[in-house]
C-alpha cells in the first residue's frame, strides 16, 4: 500500500510539473503568484477571465487561496486587442520580451505603468500589448531566383577573354615610376606589379612601355559588430518620461447633484460631498494653487454621462472625480484611459475596472483587500491573542466573509480561538478566558442589536469580584466601522471593555482640525453635515485636497510620489497601491480606533 501511495504521489507530482512546464512553454496559462488581499474575483478581473475558469484549473481554490502560492490562470492563445499576459521566467529581460512578442520596449512599458527595474523579476506578470507596428518582423526578404542556362566550356573561354583583367593600358612616359603611375590610377604599387609580372619594383621603367592597369580591388567592408543587448537598466532609463509641472490644474466633478429619479437622499449626500470639495479647492487656492474646476450633474443614466464626456473641454482634464453609479463607471473609465486622465472613484468598492485600467483611483477599498489589512494589523496589535467569537443569530450574513477569513488567518498563524453564542452568560464568557493571552471578544455581526445583547454580559464579567481577584485576564472587544454610530449609546461600555474597531475613515470631533472644519462648513453653508459615517462633506474635502495638492506639488509625476504625500486628513485615510503592473490604484488605508479604560480615545495609524 505504501509503495502504491508513493507511485500515486509521484504521478501527481510529475503531472503537476508537466502542467507548469506546458504552461511556460506554450504560454497557455499564466502562472500567477497570489498577493496579500487578492481574491479569486479580483484575480479573474485582472486577466479578464472568470472565477469558474480559474477554479477549473485549480481545484480547491474556491475554498481558500493562500498568499505566496501559485495559481494557473487561463490566457488567450493569441494577442487580442487587449493584449496578452506573460509570467517572467528566470533570466528573461525586457529586451528579450520585446523580441519574443515583436513589440517595442516602449509599448510594453506604456502597457505596464507599474513596471520598473526593481520589480522586473521572476514570477511577475506583465501585460503584452498588441503589436504596435514599431518592431518589424525580422524575416529576410527572399529575392526570386532566376535560373541561368548552363554554359559550355567554349562559352566560358569566350567570356573570360571578353572580361579582360586590365581596365586600360598605360604608355610609360619619361621619368614615370611605379609609385607615380599607381597613384595616378588610385591603385597600390603591389596591385600594379601583380598585373605586370614582367617588371619588378627594382626595374627601371622604359619610356613607351605599355603597362596593364588593373581594376581596383573591391574594398573589404567591415563586418558589423554583433549588437550588444541593452540591459534592463538602460531600457528603463531610455524610456523614462520626464515629469512636468501643471501650472493650472483642470479638474472635473461628475456627480448626481440635482434631485431626480435617484431621489433626494442620494443627491443630498452628493451635494454635501461637493460642498466639502469646494472647501478644499478654496484652501488650496489660498496657498497659491491654480485650479479650474468644472462641475457637471451626471444624472442617473449612462446617456447623461456620455453627453458630458462628449464636451470638448473634458479631453483636457487632468483629473475627474466621480461617478456615483456603477453602470456609469465603464464609459468614464474608458474615456479616462483613452485620454490618460486620472479618474477618482470616491464611493463604490465593487467595480472591477481598477484591475485593468491604470488611470483609476478607487477610494473605497475592495472587501478582500480591506479584510486582509485588518487581519494583518490585528495580529500585529495582538501577537498573543485568544479570540472569542460571539456567534450572532441574526445579521451575521453581512460579516460572514470577514469572520471566515479571520478564522483562516488565525489557523494559519496558529493563534487559538473559541466560539460562543451571543446568548452566553457572563460565567460562560469568564470560563472561556485564557489567563496568559489577550482575550479578544469579536461579535459575528456589526449590528447594534448584538451589542445591546452582549455588552451587559461582558461588563458583568469584568466587574465580577471573582474575576478581578483570581482570573484578571486581559480582555478586549473588537468590532466594525459602523460602531462609530453607536458610541452615544455604548460609550461607557466601550471604554470599560478596552474596545477596538477598524475603519478606513474616522474623525475625532474633540481634535482641532475636525472642529474647525465643522465650524467652517456651518459658516459656509448655514447648516451642519448629515449625522452619518462617513460624513460626506469631510470625504469631499479629503479627496479633493489630497489629489489636487498632489498635482500641485508633483504635476504629472504624482503617481511616482504618492508615498511622499504626508498629509493629515480630517476623516479619510489614503494609502494607494497599484493592483498589478497594468492596473490602477486601490486605497488600503485602515485605522484601528481604541477606547482605553483610562477614557482615552486613540486612533492607531498603521504604516
Amino acid at each position: 500500500m505504501k509503495i502504491l501511495s508513493k507511485i500515486c504521489f509521484t504521478f501527481l507530482l510529475v503531472t503537476a510539473i508537466a502542467v507548469q512546464a506546458n504552461a511556460q512553454e506554450n504560454q497557455t496559462y499564466i502562472i500567477h503568484t497570489i498577493e496579500k488581499g487578492q481574491s479569486l474575483y479580483s484575480i479573474a478581473n485582472m486577466y479578464n477571465t472568470t472565477v469558474d475558469a480559474i477554479v477549473k484549473l485549480n481545484p480547491g481554490s474556491e475554498q481558500i487561496i493562500v498568499e505566496g502560492k501559485h495559481l494557473l490562470v487561463p490566457r488567450p492563445d493569441r494577442i487580442t486587442d487587449e493584449g496578452t499576459y506573460h509570467t517572467i521566467q528566470q533570466g528573461e529581460t525586457l529586451y528579450g520580451l520585446s523580441k519574443k512578442y515583436k513589440v517595442s520596449v516602449k509599448a510594453i512599458l506604456d502597457a505596464n505603468p507599474g513596471l520598473n527595474e526593481k520589480n522586473f523579476r521572476y514570477g511577475q506578470v506583465v501585460n503584452i500589448p498588441k503589436d504596435d507596428g514599431s518592431v518589424a518582423e525580422e524575416t529576410p526578404t527572399q529575392q526570386p531566383q532566376v535560373t541561368q542556362p548552363e554554359e559550355s566550356k567554349a562559352q566560358q573561354g569566350i567570356r573570360a577573354a571578353v572580361q579582360s583583367r586590365c581596365k586600360e593600358m598605360h604608355k610609360v612616359a619619361r621619368k614615370e615610376t611605379i609609385y607615380s603611375i599607381a597613384r595616378m590610377y588610385g591603385i597600390t604599387e603591389q596591385e600594379l606589379l601583380d598585373a605586370n609580372p614582367e617588371i619588378s619594383d627594382a626595374t627601371k621603367l622604359k619610356k613607351g612601355k605599355l603597362l596593364c592597369i588593373p581594376y581596383p580591388k573591391p574594398q573589404q567592408t567591415e563586418q558589423p559588430k554583433e549588437e550588444k543587448e541593452p540591459t534592463n537598466t538602460e531600457l528603463f532609463n531610455q524610456n523614462k518620461v520626464a515629469d512636468h509641472n501643471i501650472s493650472v490644474i483642470k479638474a472635473a466633478v461628475v456627480l448626481p447633484l440635482v434631485p431626480g429619479e435617484q431621489g433626494k437622499a442620494e443627491s443630498a449626500r452628493m451635494l454635501e460631498y461637493y460642498q466639502g470639495f469646494l472647501m478644499a479647492v478654496d484652501s488650496l487656492k489660498r496657498t497659491g494653487s491654480s485650479i479650474d474646476l468644472y462641475t457637471y450633474d451626471s444624472g442617473a443614466t449612462v446617456a447623461s454621462v456620455n453627453a458630458i464626456l462628449a464636451k470638448p473641454e473634458m479631453q483636457k482634464m487632468d483629473i475627474i472625480f466621480g461617478p456615483l453609479y456603477t453602470d456609469q463607471i465603464k464609459p468614464m473609465a474608458e474615456f479616462a484611459n483613452k485620454h490618460h486622465i486620472r479618474l477618482v472613484i470616491p464611493f463604490t468598492s465593487r467595480d472591477n475596472t481598477v484591475y485593468r485600467n491604470p488611470d483609476i483611483y478607487q477610494i473605497n477599498t475592495p472587501q478582500s483587500y480591506l479584510y486582509s489589512e485588518v487581519y494583518d494589523h490585528f495580529t500585529r496589535q495582538f501577537p498573543k491573542a485568544h479570540v472569542i467569537f460571539l456567534n450572532a443569530t441574526a445579521g451575521a450574513e453581512e460579516k460572514a466573509g470577514f469572520i471566515k477569513g479571520f478564522q483562516e488567518e488565525l489557523k494559519r498563524k496558529q493563534m487559538p480561538f473559541t466560539n460562543l453564542s451571543e446568548d452566553a452568560t457572563s460565567d460562560q464568557m469568564q470560563a472561556a478566558l485564557q489567563k496568559d493571552l489577550a482575550n479578544v471578544f469579536v461579535p459575528t455581526s456589526g449590528s447594534n442589536t448584538v451589542l445591546i445583547k452582549t455588552l451587559p454580559q461582558l461588563s458583568a464579567m469584568v466587574n465580577d469580584s471573582l474575576y478581578k481577584e483570581k482570573i484578571n485576564a486581559e480582555v478586549h472587544l473588537f468590532g466594525y466601522p459602523e460602531w462609530q454610530t453607536y458610541t452615544k449609546d455604548h460609550l461607557s461600555a466601550f471604554f470599560e471593555l478596552d474596545t477596538y474597531f477598524y475603519s478606513s475613515f474616522y474623525t475625532n470631533n474633540l481634535l482641532k482640525a475636525p472642529r474647525s472644519f465643522v465650524a467652517s462648513f456651518r459658516r459656509w453653508y448655514g447648516k451642519d453635515m448629515e449625522d452619518r459615517y462617513p460624513k460626506y462633506g469631510m470625504l469631499g474635502f479629503d479627496t479633493g485636497y489630497f489629489f489636487l495638492k498632489g498635482l500641485s506639488l508633483y504635476g504629472s509625476g504624482l503617481e511616482n510620489n504618492l508615498g511622499k504625500m504626508n498629509l493629515t486628513p480630517i476623516q479619510t485615510g489614503f494609502k494607494f497601491d497599484r493592483v498589478n503592473n497594468w492596473g490602477g490604484f486601490i486605497n488600503k488605508k485602515v485605522f484601528f480606533v481604541r477606547f482605553t479604560p483610562k477614557y482615552e480615545l486613540i486612533k492607531l495609524d498603521f504604516d
